[in-house]
């Protein structure tokens, strides 16, 4: 882009690195792939913006995973509006990426449009027939998930695996990756028969929980209580439930409660560490009643 006419990342959409964002917007333009691929070099340029240059894959982790969890937050609480954003500044981490690997001769943008797409022609055998190959014809999900297990083993990331578990980031969410691995090795038959049986399996965990808190040995707890957790993630797992899921939706009702609490105690002229608990567990009930009284009228 010539002098005088630089934009800012994308139309209309407050940046949200602490970056350089002082441009001036077109508003009038509606932008495609290659205007925001043009824009990403710019900014990367020697003319461009000191603080994109300074970057690395590195620097720019903390930000991917901040934006792929403000997504999940859109999808469960926003607005098409808000979605959108979330997705833009997600999008943006993936951009940013790809130039520096651009910079450095490792792989572009369009390198990973194309290596996604023959991903998904693969990995759909049957919706994509390709000559000399299997023509597998799920007729339901679970049926999908195993033809997708015999491609991934055909292909050679996969295949100089040592274990079923590999491949799962360490870097995952606890009671995901719990999940994950359940969901992984229940492919090859290792798994409860049904939910009856984890069920019973929770109880027996809770038990010895319950037992190893008579005890003096904190790791022999924290290590009942990861036991009891694991399992209660597959309870839910068989049950179609993310356990990360409701759990964060519970942490957001937990938030959105004690918001209204501190509301409450706003109004009286009081703060929290100013008030008893009785106060509070008070307002905490009146809160409660609010949302299943909302529940129940939606």
């Amino acid at each position: 882009m010539g002098k005088g006419k630089k934009k800012t990342y994308l139309e209309g959409e407050k940046r949200k690195n602490p970056g350089c964002d002082g441009a001036k917007e077109n508003k009038g333009k509606k932008y495609n792939v290659d205007d925001l691929l043009k824009i990403m070099a710019r900014l990367r340029s020697p003319s461009g913006c000191p603080w994109d240059r300074e970057q690395t894959e590195n620097s720019l982790k903390k930000y991917l995973i901040e934006e792929s969890y403000e997504v999940l937050e859109a999808i469960e609480s926003g607005t098409p509006g808000e979605l959108r954003e979330e997705l833009a500044d997600l999008l943006l981490q993936i951009v940013f990426i790809s130039r520096i690997a651009e910079e450095k001769g490792d792989f572009n943008f369009p390198a990973i449009v194309n290596e996604l797409a023959e991903k998904l022609i693969r990995r759909h055998p049957h919706v994509f027939p390709q000559p000399g190959r299997p023509h597998p014809t799920p007729r339901s999900a679970g049926e999908v998930l195993k033809v997708w297990g015999s491609v991934k083993e055909r292909e050679g990331k996969y295949a100089k695996r040592n274990s079923l578990l590999d491949g799962i980031p360490l870097a995952l969410p606890a009671l995901e990756r719990a999940r994950r691995m359940s969901e992984r090795v229940s492919r090859v038959g290792f798994d409860w028969p049904n939910i009856r049986e984890v069920w019973k399996k929770v109880q027996e965990e809770l038990e010895e929980l319950k037992k190893a808190e008579k005890g003096t040995s904190r790791k022999a707890v924290e290590e009942e209580l990861g036991d009891l957790l694991f399992t209660l993630v597959n309870w839910a797992r068989f049950r179609g439930i993310s356990a990360e899921g409701a759990l964060r939706k519970a942490n957001r009702r937990f938030a959105r409660r004690f918001f209204q609490v501190e509301e409450g105690l706003r109004r009286k002229g009081k703060r929290p560490q100013d008030s008893t608990l009785e106060e509070m567990d008070g307002l905490w009930n009146k809160a409660k009643k609010r949302a299943k009284s909302r529940e129940r009228r939606a």
